[in-house]
């Protein structure tokens, strides 16, 4: 398939990475329709994170393709070039403001405004307002807009940070590991919220819990040793003979 032409909104092909004479990612290949949520997943060191390295700029494949909305060619720019096309990664471990409020959060997150300022409630727009208010309905956080961030339980700070992703306005969301360490009413929530996510934007989760992903209901692709080895169903993928043997067990 070429680049050029494909319908896909992150294409990946025939992508290698060597760290060290380590293949990180070998021969990876990987399509992404506009829209679409997909599960990645795979036991520790199948190239997951070097996967999302790879579509942020934060490591640069030693060949193959690596395309965004068809043209924009992510190996050849930088991470703050990348996340202006409107790719936003969200890391496994929460990282918000924790002496500055929820709100706050979010308005230090929103897009075309991020220079610190002293004072933020004397600079906020009424657009910028609205906005806000979206985001917080969105991640379920409105009724804590006014509290320390650094006093959210762990779930909350994961939404918090999905929100400040959120404000950036990113077409494609990659979220690692979005329910590590939640209660099971919290991963039940997450899922509900990444659903609601995705009636707008195109996202990709990497997570281990198998409940959680059986939750999103979505295409799933397993990873091992760089490559990918399975895709489809959550059904497909589990029954899959490759899958039981390096990733899930018997």
């Amino acid at each position: 398939m070429d680049a050029r032409t494909t319908t896909a909104l992150l294409y990946l092909n025939g992508v290698n990475v060597s760290f060290d004479g380590f293949r990180a990612l070998n021969n990876l290949s990987l399509t992404v329709e506009p829209g679409e949520m997909r599960a990645i997943i795979g036991p520790n060191g199948a190239g997951k994170t070097t996967m999302m390295d790879v579509v942020t700029g934060k490591t640069r494949p030693d060949n193959g393709d690596v395309f965004f909305e068809g043209s924009h060619d992510l190996s050849k720019l930088d991470e703050t070039q990348i996340a202006t096309l409107g790719i936003g990664r969200k890391f496994q471990k929460p990282t918000v403001f924790e002496m500055h409020t929820v709100e706050d959060n979010l308005l230090l997150a929103l897009k075309n405004d991020r220079r610190p300022r002293a004072t933020l409630r004397w600079h906020e727009t009424a657009d910028e307002m609205r906005r806000v208010d979206s985001i917080l309905q969105t991640i379920r956080l409105n009724p804590l807009r006014s509290r320390a961030a650094g006093s959210l339980a762990h779930g909350q700070k994961q939404w918090l940070e999905i929100g400040m992703l959120l404000a950036q306005e990113p077409k494609l969301l990659l979220v690692d590991e979005p329910v590590a360490g939640m209660t099971d009413v919290e991963t039940q929530q997450t899922a509900e919220l990444l659903k609601e996510i995705n009636r707008d934007k195109t996202v990709i989760v990497v997570e281990h819990d198998m409940t959680f992903v059986r939750e999103l209901g979505v295409k799933v692709t397993c990873l091992h040793e760089g490559t990918a080895i399975a895709e489809g169903t959550i059904d497909q993928v589990s029954s899959n003979e490759r899958v039981i043997e390096v990733y899930l067990g018997r």
